[in-house]
């Protein structure tokens, strides 16, 4: 039996994401219908509306509030060939160039594709493929020197894949800018094995109609091996180091040993050789004596391409060298997320002080844990990076890294700060910045509410967050930010992150 509504009834309308079979003309009502509606959210018809993927929504609503046009985008940046010969010295990929060759160029030798390798800041150092598709990408400025990132050319495959860390495919009307809509990009990145630290990516283009699906997956492949490459060069490296530090260290008295710029260890002796020690993204000062994570108060010289460090006292059964949970009393933890590219952490205790650059995941678990002092389980913290609660196992080993650097700082059963420890963060001007590469639900959950004002930082100064305006209309009010209480709106505890939506 079929009933009956009476009255009018209104909902907000469906959004799904495009397929991934989508077409082009389906991907290009979704670039007109996106682009041409307010930011806010809109309340128009009930019918399906399609709305881009997460990272290409993010994508273009940070460069909406930017105000680029997609027609034109921005001025062009063009580097000279001295900077361009500079920047290729320093990226360190020279090195991986003949393998990356190899395996993307040859096997796709009779599809129309370019090869495009750029540095970690999107500068295009390298570009390579059939002639004549490098004449029409010189036509929408893709070419050796340009810059390619979002504030520049919008959307695209190099700035996508820089800013999410991970391999990522723009495909025509994903771009953000119309004339890119003819192209797809697969791009992928690169990161020094030694660091951690992204050095760059890369990138296949192609006509959209002939690129193929498999080419993303090749892309990803490629840069796999090139870090293998970069790895290889490392140890060599290191070998050398070490060869170097053997008689040095049978002359110093007492335990010591050296470790090269990244602080991996070359060689010890009288002390068990840690893996790696923890150096601030700033570098260590020398003959200054350093508190070191896990060794403790440490004299440090510099040494061919490392360090000699030789403990002021060796670790031992009493915990030496952790940040026990007196040492933690009245400590200040700040966690530095102006820069999207290097995430960093720095602790002020009672007797020391020291900083440490972060992985993405541990700068996503920090910034979770310092929004949430109350503290939140191992499932709640899954929920927020991953949108599943039964991810548990990756929270806790994640958390179990950190508890070797943080000691006492960290405290468990919930998951928080101590109590005693005063947190803040500092975050980028662009609320869009906020750990730009993390696409968990509570951190893409954050940057909505810091961008809409409803949220501050832990330790921000309220301040008025500005707000896009329309072309043509007059001043916007700003809305205050919030207090801290409100703050706590947006922490683990208190929504279903699997539910959360593009920003």
């Amino acid at each position: 039996m079929r009933v009956r509504q009476t009255g009018r009834q209104s909902r907000r309308p469906e959004r799904r994401t495009p397929p991934a079979t989508a077409t082009t003309a389906e991907l290009a009502k979704v670039h007109e219908h996106t682009l041409t509606e307010p930011l806010a959210d809109l309340a128009g018809p009930a019918e399906p509306l399609l709305q881009p993927r997460p990272e290409i929504g993010d994508s273009w609503a940070r460069l909406r509030r930017l105000g680029l046009d997609p027609e034109t985008g921005a001025a062009a940046v063009q580097l000279g060939p001295a900077e361009i010969e500079q920047r290729r010295r320093t990226s360190g990929l020279t090195t991986v160039l003949p393998v990356l060759r190899d395996t993307l160029l040859a096997p796709v030798a009779q599809a129309p594709l370019l090869l495009a390798i750029a540095d970690a800041e999107g500068h295009v150092l390298w570009q390579e493929g059939e002639r004549g598709l490098r004449r029409s990408a010189e036509r929408i400025g893709f070419l050796t020197g340009a810059r390619w990132t979002e504030e520049s050319v919008g959307t695209n495959g190099i700035a996508v894949t820089l800013r999410a860390r991970r391999p990522m495919q723009v495909h025509s009307a994903e771009h953000y800018l119309r004339s890119h809509h003819a192209w797809t990009c697969v791009a992928a990145p690169v990161h020094d094995p030694g660091t951690g630290r992204l050095v760059g990516a890369i990138n296949l283009s192609g006509p959209a109609h002939n690129v193929r699906p498999y080419l993303l997956q090749l892309t990803a492949t490629a840069a796999r091996l090139a870090e293998t490459e970069l790895r290889a060069h490392r140890l060599e490296a290191l070998h050398q180091l070490r060869t170097l530090a053997a008689p040095l260290l049978a002359r110093v008295g007492g335990p010591a040993l050296v470790v090269d710029a990244a602080g991996w260890t070359a060689a010890a002796s009288g002390m068990p050789a840690p893996d790696r020690l923890r150096i601030p993204a700033n570098g260590w000062a020398p003959a200054a004596l350093h508190w070191v994570p896990g060794l403790g108060e440490c004299v440090l010289e510099p040494i061919a391409d490392g360090w000699l460090v030789r403990p002021v006292g060796v670790p031992g059964e009493d915990g030496h060298g952790e940040l026990s949970a007196e040492r933690a009393e009245g400590a200040r933890l700040r966690l530095d997320l102006r820069r999207p590219e290097r995430p960093e952490l720095f602790v002020q205790g009672t007797a020391d002080s020291w900083s440490h650059p972060l992985s993405p995941r541990h700068a996503e678990l920090l910034l979770l844990l310092a929004t949430a002092r109350e503290g939140s389980t191992a499932a709640q913290l899954a929920e927020a990076l991953f949108g599943d609660r039964a991810r548990t196992v990756t929270v806790r080993a994640e958390l179990s890294r950190l508890r070797r650097y943080l000691g006492g700082l960290l405290a468990h059963r919930p998951y928080r700060f101590a109590e005693s420890v005063l947190v803040t963060v500092d975050g980028p001007e662009d609320p869009y910045d906020l750990l730009p590469a993390s696409t968990a639900p509570a951190v893409r959950h954050l940057r909505a509410a810091l961008a809409a004002g409803t949220a501050r930082l832990p330790g921000a100064v309220p301040a008025a967050v500005p707000q896009p305006r329309p072309p043509g209309d007059g001043p916007t009010q700003q809305p205050p930010a919030s207090s801290s209480a409100s703050w706590a709106s947006v922490g683990p505890q208190s929504c279903s992150w699997s539910a959360e939506t593009s920003a």
